[in-house]
């Protein structure tokens, strides 16, 4: 059923849109992977994923399974349910269950959609995940217009594999502070494959910062 739906989605996505997928022989193979990306639009876990092998899997609000045929749409393409103001525990565990038994996970880690095209501020999720599962993360970067309409032209661009073990201690209880670095590599490497790569200046404004903090 699983390749059932996404054959539908990929066909309506390849009519609605012009899309071009850049980087995906940075995706490692022999390996599920967590692709962690920027945040546009609902349609983003098939403009990821609709172009490339294997099964994936992605978080999605509990409400939007109360569509009967949305539900059943987006439960076959791998969406699991996230329940607003719940702990968080059992999302987590069954993103590791997901990695583990194949299926590769989709992750937004800004949280909320992008109104500006612009990349914001992260969350940790994905690093947690990385760190408990020992799977690498792939920067993913969706680029468009302001609005996505009919033909519009996509590019979805993936980044180099970041290695958990290289940021982090793979456990079950990572050190916050790792989890941090890691989370901070991620989100510039988004950053970068969705706004072009940091100016010299803002290079320089970063260090600045990060000398004033020692």
């Amino acid at each position: 059923m699983f390749y059932i739906a996404k054959f539908l989605v990929f066909m309506a996505m390849k009519i609605a849109f012009s899309m071009k997928l850049v980087g995906k022989e940075n995706i490692p193979k022999n390996t599920t992977v967590i692709f962690a990306s920027n945040h546009r639009t609902n349609a983003d876990p098939p403009l990821i994923s609709c172009g490339l092998k294997g099964k994936h899997s992605f978080m999605a609000k509990e409400e939007l399974f109360r569509n009967k045929f949305f539900g059943w749409l987006i439960k076959n393409l791998g969406a699991f349910p996230v329940s607003r103001g719940k702990g968080d525990s059992a999302v987590l565990d069954k993103a590791v269950e997901n990695l583990e038994n194949g299926r590769n996970l989709m992750i937004f880690p800004e949280g909320t959609r992008s109104k500006d095209g612009k990349v914001h501020r992260g969350h940790s999720g994905a690093a947690v995940i990385a760190a408990r599962s020992g799977k690498p993360i792939v920067p993913v970067g969706i680029v468009f217009g302001e609005k996505l309409k009919f033909r519009t032209k996509i590019t979805i661009n993936y980044g180099e594999p970041i290695y958990p073990e290289d940021y982090v201690e793979v456990c079950d209880t990572p050190n916050p502070r790792q989890l941090v670095k890691l989370k901070n590599r991620y989100m510039a490497d988004i950053k970068a494959l969705v706004e072009g790569p940091p100016q010299l200046e803002e290079i320089s404004e970063e260090s600045e910062k990060e000398s004033g903090n020692e």
